[in-house]
């Protein structure tokens, strides 16, 4: 739909698009300049209210499955309790011989249709690769996991399976038959059976996300309360330097990206991939494109989705987009590219943002990790 048809629906249609800041933008001019932490407060305590995050507990208390030493990294294999659900998988990656504290990224794993794969989409603890997973590393990726990339270069990287994917995904056997219908689990690493898990999965998110609302909570407070858990633990680690953490991750990852860096400053430095647009765009043009894990009812009349990451400023944040991709317009992408420099320039801290548009489609390659492994390198 055309932003000049909605208004054929009515003035309150019409509303739903609003020409101005919005009302707890840092773009709003009732927002004085040197009150950020003041506009801070008010609109963080908003985005928290709308996210409704579930209690999630303290630091998690992470146990080693397994260690190694794989292509010249030290690799952990952790996994802990969260106070609901089934145990959360994750790997720790660093340079092998490591000493001292290292400044730390936590990687955040994409969505791509694909729930049943977890960390295992962006980092590789072995020579074995599943087919699938190869696959997608080729097709979105570059060929590489860049969680293992990243660490070669000094850092820390922990990536852990988000709420409803791989080891926190549903299991047939939690549901009725009704839901579950013929879906099966009897070979975990069967093509076939993935490929029927995430159609299951992929049809089901409209049950997930009434039932979170029927709980008093949203899609996306479960998992930034869960992506602050696994934040709590890389900040307690006594190889990590807890001031200097970031965080990163393509589509999925780069929703995550954005609500994360923007609900707690413990993330120095973030870079969003592959997931910058506005309200807008959602909205009128690319909602059949996205999943249920992006909405915050309620929140779009108070913050615009780019000022969601712009909560952080004057922290470094770099966002890059891929000028085909088919999730949103390129006409959008801009906008919100515009929304965030105006957030940094008021604050007086433009050197700390950075936007780039790479050719192609929806993808994190290797000459868009360089950039981003380099700003971690210049930030951390």
């Amino acid at each position: 739909m055309e932003p000049n048809m909605i208004g054929a629906y009515g003035p309150w249609a019409a509303g739903l698009i609003p020409e101005g800041p919005a009302r707890l933008s840092y773009r709003n001019p009732r927002f004085p300049a040197g009150d950020l932490d003041g506009w801070r407060a008010g609109a963080r305590a908003r985005l928290r209210g709308c996210l409704m995050q579930p209690d999630s507990g303290l630091v998690p208390k992470a146990q080693l499955q397994h260690q190694l030493v794989h292509d010249g990294l030290h690799i952990e294999h952790l996994s802990w309790q969260l106070p609901y659900g089934p145990p959360t998988e994750a790997v720790l990656l660093k340079p092998a011989g490591a000493r001292g504290r290292l400044p730390a990224v936590l990687g955040l794993h994409d969505h791509g249709g694909n729930k049943y794969f977890g960390w295992r989409k962006i980092a590789q603890i072995g020579d074995q690769i599943h087919p699938m997973m190869k696959e997608h590393r080729d097709h979105y990726y570059g060929g590489v996991s860049w969680a293992n990339e990243l660490a070669r270069r000094g850092f820390a990287v922990l990536i852990h399976d988000a709420f409803a994917f791989a080891s926190r995904r549903v299991r047939a056997g939690d549901l009725p038959p009704v839901v579950r219908k013929d879906l099966k689990e009897l070979n975990p690493e069967s093509e076939e059976e993935i490929e029927a898990y995430n159609r299951f999965a992929s049809d089901h998110e409209h049950l997930m996300s009434k039932s979170l609302f029927c709980a008093g909570t949203t899609w996306p407070g479960v998992f930034t309360a869960e992506d602050q858990r696994a934040l709590d633990y890389l900040c307690s680690r006594d190889d990590v330097d807890p001031t200097r953490v970031g965080c990163a991750g393509l589509s999925g990852g780069g929703l995550r990206t954005v609500y994360l860096a923007g609900l707690d400053d413990r993330i120095r430095c973030a870079c969003c991939v592959g997931m910058m647009t506005t309200w807008r765009d959602y909205l009128l043009n690319k909602c059949y494109t996205h999943t249920w894990m992006v909405y915050i009812p309620g929140i779009s009349f108070d913050l615009d989705y780019p000022e969601i990451l712009g909560l952080r400023v004057p922290l470094a944040t770099l966002v890059q987009n891929d000028e085909a991709d088919q999730l949103f317009t390129i006409g959008e992408m801009r906008r919100a590219d515009r929304i965030l420099g105006e957030v940094y320039a008021k604050a007086g801290a433009g050197d700390r943002y950075k936007c780039s548009f790479y050719p192609g489609p929806h993808r994190f390659d290797r000459p868009m990790q360089a950039e981003a492994f380099d700003w971690f390198e210049r930030w951390l």
